[in-house]
């Protein structure tokens, strides 16, 4: 009996026979030998059938097999530098469960729009499975992050009963006998968990309505959420900064297959050392206003031109503070000694990312963020469960929302934000 293993695991069975079940990837053939790239959904592995070692029927028919059949391969493992992954399977028997023919992604190059409709098949390509993985290990070193930190999951809830910051750019669904909205951000609920769990982090599914359709958009996003009582905004600058070069090295160390085949320059990565250099808005405005390619307008917000701009001046993320109120969130604390000014924080990442964090200091005082909502027009019955925050014992408090995606996308080197979850959803499309 072989041992059934993963192609991941084939350096702990060198010298020995096991089983791996998994597609045929590529194939090719030469007289008596197929050359079988197998793919298991942890790795690709060459796997060598001799017809001499193998039984004539199986041989026969991994001669036929096309891109995608099924199949189960039991065979000694063998280490060489020359195959994917650095090892082979010398094949001498298995089965091939479904013989497939006419798989519609093949090794030529198509089309975005084709490879979107397909998504459920182009998942399975090497660049794809490559930025899932990396995805997958980004979330786990977030959340062990967290986690070691002495921060709580307390996860935020996806229906809101107001569009508390204007509709335009929420999804409103039918909620039984009322109207509710998909939530932009779980921040609001993040706060009153702080309140009762000191420091906590929410980590889910984000929607925003947004007519958008450039290649950092998407209608439907992951944010990984901290909040942290008794914080200033240099705590949490300090926490994201410690934060994105912990999981940066985690990738580093745990995904040198997947960087590969992605053929990621590694020395970009390496770069993202603290500390992260930490500019103004201010600072930030005077650059872009002398920069010929620029048309930024002082007093505006940064657009994505700008950021691109600022970004490629620098080998790792750019922190940039103290932005003009008009163009922030009502919840965002005033500078004392400029209150023009809010105590926040945009993180630009670095190779024309865009921004990948936004975070600030919260309004704790009660009178204060009263005002603000009035001042925005916001609906005051809707806020008083989060005037409640304020009215029992308020504390300062701060904290930032990381978007997932263009933080892998970042990683991974991809330049489209589609490419960096399962099953994107845009302004334009929402199959499969």
């Amino acid at each position: 009996m072989s041992t059934i293993t993963t192609i991941e695991r084939l350096s702990q069975h060198v010298g020995e026979t096991v089983t791996l079940r998994g597609w045929v990837h590529n194939k090719s053939s030469k007289g008596k030998l197929h050359f079988i790239q197998l793919r298991d959904g942890t790795g690709y592995c060459q796997c060598v059938a001799f017809v001499k070692n193998v039984d004539p029927q199986l041989f026969e028919q991994l001669g036929s097999v096309g891109q995608e059949s099924s199949v189960i391969l039991t065979g000694e493992v063998k280490a060489d530098e020359r195959a994917p992954g650095g090892y082979e399977i010398g094949v001498s028997g298995g089965e091939v469960l479904q013989s497939v023919d006419g798989y519609p992604i093949t090794p030529k190059e198509h089309g975005v729009d084709f490879l979107i409709s397909q998504r459920h098949l182009w998942l399975r390509s090497k660049k794809q499975w490559a930025v899932m993985r990396i995805r997958h290990r980004v979330m786990m070193s977030l959340r062990q992050f967290f986690d070691e930190q002495g921060f709580l999951c307390v996860d935020s809830p996806m229906f809101t009963p107001n569009a508390c910051e204007g509709t335009s750019t929420l999804f409103e669904v039918p909620y039984f006998d009322r109207s509710a909205y998909l939530t932009q951000s779980g921040q609001l609920y993040a706060e009153a968990s702080a309140m009762a769990f000191g420091k906590v982090y929410t980590f889910g599914p984000t929607f925003r309505a947004e007519k958008s359709k450039t290649r950092r958009h998407l209608t439907e996003f992951w944010m990984l959420e901290p909040e942290v009582a008794f914080a200033n905004l240099e705590d949490v600058m300090q926490l994201a900064e410690d934060m994105l070069c912990r999981v940066v090295r985690d990738v580093l160390e745990h995904c040198k297959p997947e960087l590969e085949a992605l053929e990621r320059d590694l020395s970009k990565l390496e770069a993202i050392q603290a500390p992260f250099p930490r500019i103004t808005y201010a600072e930030a405005s005077k650059i872009l206003l002398a920069h010929p390619d620029s048309e930024f307008v002082e007093g505006d917000d940064f657009g994505a031109p700008d950021e691109t701009i600022l970004s490629e001046m620098h080998d790792r993320p750019l922190m940039i503070t103290h932005y003009p109120a008009e163009v922030k969130a009502f919840y965002m604390k005033r500078d004392a000694e400029d209150p023009s000014k809010c105590l926040c924080v945009d993180v630009i990442g670095p190779e024309g990312v865009g921004e990948i964090i936004g975070g600030s200091q919260r309004e704790e005082d009660l009178d204060e963020l009263l005002a603000r909502i009035r001042a925005h027009e916001l609906p005051e019955e809707a806020f008083q469960w989060y005037l409640d925050l304020r009215r029992y014992g308020s504390v300062p408090h701060a904290g930032f929302g990381l978007g997932l995606e263009r933080t892998v996308g970042w990683i991974c080197g991809v330049e489209h934000v589609r490419e960096c979850i399962p099953y994107p959803r845009t302004m334009y499309r929402i199959e499969p």
